[in-house]
């Protein structure tokens, strides 16, 4: 996906454009863990692409509420890990068919996709 250069959203890293980039491929009805994202732009850190997502002035072209914790509950949203934000989460990503049981983890493994390949943005 193309998305405009920093010069029209403020500064974003060239770090943030690559997890903005994998992010974007992920389709409506399915989720992708930080670490996954991590690991899809050669980062060992998935704390740091959960701050980036923080970051997105991309959204909602960038979906950011489709990562999910590894441990595949929802994780955080907008900088929060719980509250309004969550609820908010859960109802976008219902609203996309992806449901979560009653102790918070994701309903369905088929829901999860993996990025494949290394971002590589160069609009910076």
């Amino acid at each position: 996906m193309s998305l405009p250069s920093a010069d029209s959203h403020g500064r974003v890293t060239p770090f943030q454009y690559r997890v903005y980039d994998v992010v974007s491929a992920i389709p409506p009805g399915r989720v992708a863990t930080y670490g996954g994202v991590a690991r899809a732009v050669g980062c060992r850190c998935c704390r740091a692409v959960g701050q980036a997502l923080r970051r997105n002035p991309f959204a909602p072209r960038v979906p950011c509420h489709r990562v999910i914790a590894g441990n595949l509950t929802l994780g955080g949203f907008n900088g929060h890990r719980d509250g309004a934000e969550l609820v908010r989460k859960r109802r976008l990503l219902a609203e996309e068919g992806v449901r979560f049981d009653a102790t918070g983890r994701l309903e369905d493994s088929r829901r999860m996709w993996k990025p494949v390949t290394t971002s590589t943005h160069t609009s910076i």
